[in-house]
């Protein structure tokens, strides 16, 4: 029986500092918005996705209305993540991700989930083509 977990551990989680910084500063980026995605891929660590959310203080002030969008994000990530999951570990990579928000104004559940969906779409483009 194929059972799909819907989990975001902490070994999913970027918290490196040496991999953010190589992250923002070798990696792409695309966006669609109000997500701003930086991704970079790499061999070294095979089957290995991380995964950093970033909510920007300066359009956010107060760390409630930061942390639910930060918690809204997550939850459409990991409901959503399996097939890139997939593509990853198939292709033996090793994937590091990071979304910033770049909207001024907090959006629903329904409209980040889509957005998030056509992210990780493209994410998993690009990662089988690699």
């Amino acid at each position: 029986m194929n059972r799909t977990r819907f989990l975001f551990p902490k070994s999913e989680r970027l918290n490196s500092k040496i991999k953010i910084d190589r992250l923002f500063t070798d990696g792409k980026a695309f966006l669609v918005y109000p997500l701003r995605t930086v991704y970079f891929i790499s061999s070294e660590n095979p089957s290995e996705l991380e995964v950093l959310i970033s909510v920007p203080k300066k359009k956010f002030k107060k760390a409630v209305h930061r942390n639910r969008i930060k918690r809204l994000i997550r939850e459409a990530y990991r409901l959503n993540k399996n097939e890139l999951c997939n593509v990853v570990i198939s292709g033996n990579l090793q994937m590091q991700v990071a979304f910033v928000y770049v909207a001024d104004k907090e959006l629903n559940f329904h409209e980040l989930n889509d957005k998030m969906k056509q992210i990780l779409d493209q994410l998993k483009k690009i990662a089988s083509e690699q």
